[in-house]
């Protein structure tokens, strides 16, 4: 069967299209010229298109979710649905959202206002959106509109001419709810398209979208220079930035057996491929520690395709996912054709880029053991406050008791070539009082764990620093709670 995508209500073929190939380039090749290409490393969203996915909020079977076009490849969408700046509105009948921003000015130059409209576009169509604050959208910093849309949604699409006001006020100005006869709208009622089994061959390379877990497996033990793809936030970069070209893609994304999130009495499992914003709105807040680290999760736009097994995945040490489950004591399950077995993550990571997973292996699920520790933050200093890479990410859990420290776990990233425990710290705390003398002294302890680097995001001086005030920052924020004066 021929591997096409709906596009804009309309078959398109990806006959002739390479593995490697982005879905921006093969909609630009297309005639769909309106996503551009701005940075191709998903960090300004004039890229950006809508697709659908399973719907996370109740009663809707389908969402429109927006992605970057720039970094997953064309042949990971064969069977789904996409729908593009183009597919919205026409000259003649513009879509509310290309009114909005066409009447209050919201474009100048245009290059990223398509980017814009589709990113607009999936918040106006996100269920529940006029019902109030986005369900596990925990963060201070939030924006919301009397329409409730989420600013937040808007956090990947860079405007350098324009300014945001006016592309703010648009999006505040939208209805609170599409008219009844807006047939994307009506979409959400309808089931999303199951996968496709994907084997697409072409200039020396394939991409494949095995039908199970097991034949995952399978291709994974018989070809070790297999790389496995799922939201495409890291191999999209490599792909366009630094020309890689891996032989075999294997896609995982859409497999059953990665997308499940359940708890009981002793744990929280989490499936390695759902996505960043599907796990925060499905936990909804039911674990502090990741509902402060989701917001400052890069941006909305990477957050919808990133996943954590992913983010896990790379052994990448300024990923900011691993300071963060590093401090929630996180297993992960690793599975191959021989079996699975179980790896705390303080064991995974060995070296720069370097886990224990061996070549045959995935991650199945993350695992965080109950209860949870009664004071936990998670601080990343970075030179923007939003999507920006971290200098320093550092993750806490503390349980106090009468006044005193019973358990501390503290995670660290970006102060070696891999994420740490803060091993030293953690036994400088417990068994201390939590005041203000046992924090000053393990905060000298932590600006020297790792091996700080110096780098063009931070000098070692300067890490050291931020990981000492970082404890004292936390201290302060929790002390009051357990009546200690800070």
């Amino acid at each position: 069967m021929q591997p096409t995508v709906l596009v804009n209500g309309a078959p398109l073929t990806l006959a002739g299209v390479t593995p490697h190939t982005t879905t921006l380039d093969w909609l630009r090749n297309s005639g769909l010229t309106g996503a551009k290409e701005g940075c191709a490393e998903g960090e300004c969203g004039a890229c950006s298109v809508m697709v659908a996915r399973p719907g996370v909020s109740e009663g809707a079977s389908t969402e429109w979710v927006a992605i970057n076009a720039c970094l997953i490849p064309a042949a990971g969408l064969d069977g789904q649905e996409v729908v593009t700046a183009e597919g919205l509105g026409s000259a003649g009948a513009l879509h509310p959202v290309q009114r909005e921003m066409a009447d209050r000015g919201g474009s100048q130059c245009g290059y990223c206002t398509p980017g814009f409209v589709c990113s607009m576009a999936a918040e106006y169509y996100r269920p529940g959106r006029a019902e109030g604050i986005v369900a596990g959208e925990h963060d201070e910093n939030a924006e919301h509109g009397a329409n409730g849309f989420d600013l937040h949604a808007l956090s990947g699409n860079l405007c350098r001419c324009t300014g945001y006001r006016p592309i703010r006020d648009a999006a505040y100005a939208l209805p609170d709810a599409p008219a009844f006869d807006d047939a994307l709208a009506s979409r959400a009622t309808d089931p999303t398209p199951a996968p496709v089994h994907t084997h697409l061959e072409a200039d020396g390379a394939a991409y494949i979208r095995p039908a199970t877990l097991e034949e995952a497996l399978t291709l994974l033990a018989k070809r070790p220079d297999a790389v496995l793809v799922a939201g495409s936030t890291d191999i999209g970069v490599e792909l366009n930035i630094r020309g890689s070209r891996p032989p075999l893609l294997v896609a995982i994304d859409r497999l059953p057996e990665l997308g499940g999130l359940d708890e009981d009495a002793d744990e929280i499992r989490i499936g390695a491929a759902l996505t960043l914003t599907e796990i925060e709105r499905r936990l909804d807040g039911r674990v502090p520690l990741l509902a402060q680290l989701f917001p400052q999760f890069a941006s909305r736009l990477i957050r919808n395709g990133a996943t954590i097994g992913g983010n896990l995945g790379t052994g990448s040490p300024i990923g900011d996912c691993p300071p963060a489950l590093l401090a929630l004591d996180a297993r992960l399950v690793l599975v191959s054709h021989r079996g699975e077995r179980i790896v705390p993550l303080s064991e995974y990571f060995t070296g720069y880029r370097q886990t224990v997973k061996q070549a045959d292996e995935l991650i199945r699920e993350i695992r965080l053991p109950l209860p949870l520790a009664g004071h936990t933050a998670f601080h990343k200093i970075a030179k923007r406050r939003f999507d920006d890479i971290s200098s320093v990410a550092v993750g806490f859990a503390v349980d106090v008791v009468d006044g005193v420290v019973q358990q501390a776990r503290i995670g660290l990233g970006g102060v070696a070539a891999t994420p740490v425990r803060a091993t030293a710290t953690e036994q400088a705390l417990v068994g201390r009082p939590w005041d203000t003398q046992s924090v000053d002294a393990a905060a000298e302890i932590l600006a020297s764990e790792g091996t700080p680097l110096d780098d063009h995001r931070a000098s070692s001086r300067y890490r050291a620093a931020m990981l000492g005030q970082s404890l004292r920052k936390f201290h302060a924020e929790h002390a009051a709670t357990e009546g200690v004066p800070a």
